[in-house]
């Protein structure tokens, strides 16, 4: 049983609770046998076509973030001429370059001394992630998955390279949100056929969990005050509530059925990987099976082999200006770079209402390193596509900018009406 969704309670699995509670109505129409389902049946199908005729009128809002961890190297990628993407030597070969803004000059406040511990807070903006007391805030997509996560199977999923334990994602009490990592699996999980035997059982094992805590619950209740500890566990049992709802209403929902298209080349295991995590992302969003998804490139152990380079990533990282190095790395990054290329690509060319997918989906691609031979944090390298916003090419900020302004935009375009999200400062309309 997994507990990492960020569910609301108030939606789908409530509708599932109340269109499964027996009433006199129910009752009364269940004696002429098959009236009963043959309407609700008629009733799905005309909720179904009116969803899917709003869906083709005004498509949803998807959101992606990608964070590299090791960046990229900056005097490739930000334009040699300021304002125009043609003159970057990674971007300048892009299809989407008009659905793209690169920024200069942003940064997360208090990384100075965080090292690799700042990839902690790439969602988050949290402070000094190295402190052997840190305690990390909630992520981005997180926040936005109270408006954009209600109404899909998957409130949102999280993606990486390799099964570190976290990634990108972080819940509101500052906790890691595992990513998944096997491409076969997440396919799976997305378009596999559902046991529904093995589901259904599972749902009854979960059942007796959660009736387990309530009990654990009313036990606390009942001794010394402790509040902190009441309301975790009051939190977690919420969680779990609207978790395992949600898991029963689409239980009886059939899964999208796509062709598989995941590469199962084996000669540049990276290169494919990164593949497969796009094109699974574009299915996933293509199906509406969820409407956010973070990835995360984290640092890699051992070797990786890309077309025109064999090495380790976090070595080629500190190149000190090698030009050998440097070559070398700069083929991992134009490598990611090519892949994320199609990836736009192939969403502009999935047509949906009045423009294409990726005109309606904000793709967020950085890193927690402004330069990672040296370790530091500031001038991110920034890029912001799709989304339908009206792109710049670059825009440079004359002072170093909390990246949380720009978050706390996209929490406003987004329709989520707070103040402040992290370090942020303010909504500046950079985009």
């Amino acid at each position: 049983m997994t507990y990492q969704l960020e569910i609301n309670p108030n939606e789908d699995g409530g509708r599932a609770a109340r269109l499964g509670r027996p009433d006199p109505i129910r009752r009364k129409l269940l004696q002429f046998g098959f009236a009963l389902p043959l309407a609700l049946e008629s009733l799905s199908l005309r909720k179904s076509l009116l969803r899917a005729e709003e869906k083709t009128k005004n498509p949803p809002r998807r959101i992606l973030f990608i964070c590299n961890s090791l960046g990229f190297h900056a005097p490739y990628f930000f334009p040699k001429t300021s304002g125009d993407l043609a003159t970057s030597e990674y971007l300048r070969g892009m299809r989407s370059l008009e659905k793209m803004t690169v920024f200069s000059n942003l940064f997360h406040p208090g990384m100075e001394t965080s090292n690799h511990d700042s990839e902690k807070s790439f969602l988050t903006g949290t402070p000094n992630p190295e402190a052997s007391n840190f305690v990390n805030g909630i992520s981005l997509d997180q926040v936005l998955v109270s408006v954009l996560g209600s109404d899909t199977r998957f409130p949102f999923l999280s993606f990486s390279i390799y099964n570190r334990g976290w990634g990108c994602s972080w819940n509101d009490r500052g906790v890691a949100i595992p990513p998944m990592h096997d491409e076969e699996q997440i396919f799976e999980m997305l378009f596999g056929a559902e046991d529904l035997q093995a589901k259904q059982q599972q749902l009854a094992h979960d059942a007796r969990v959660l009736e387990a805590l309530r009990r654990d619950l009313d036990t606390l209740r009942a001794g010394p005050n402790e509040p902190r500890k009441l309301e975790s566990y009051t939190t977690v049992i919420r969680e779990l509530e609207a978790q395992l709802e949600r898991e029963k209403f689409w239980l009886s929902t059939s899964k999208p059925m796509v062709e598989k298209s995941l590469s199962r080349d084996r000669e540049y295991e990276f290169s494919t990987k990164i593949q497969n995590l796009f094109e699974l992302t574009k299915l996933a969003f293509q199906t509406d099976s969820t409407r956010i998804i973070t990835l995360s490139m984290d640092w890699i152990y051992g070797a990786i082999k890309v077309p025109g380079a064999t090495g380790g990533w976090h070595t080629l990282s500190h190149h000190g200006g090698n030009p050998d190095v440097l070559s070398s790395l700069s083929n991992v990054e134009r490598d990611i770079l090519k892949h994320f290329d199609q990836f736009l690509w192939d969403l502009e060319h999935i047509k949906e209402g009045n423009g294409s997918l990726l005109d309606h989906t904000t793709i967020v691609f950085g890193s927690n390193f402004g330069n990672s031979s040296d370790h530091t944090c500031h001038d991110l390298p920034i890029l912001v596509a799709g989304g339908g916003y009206r792109h710049q090419g670059q825009r440079f900020l004359e002072q170093p900018t909390p990246l949380c302004n720009l978050y706390l935009e996209l929490l406003h375009k987004h329709n989520i009406d707070i103040g402040k999200f992290g370090s942020s400062q303010r909504d500046m309309q950079l985009l």
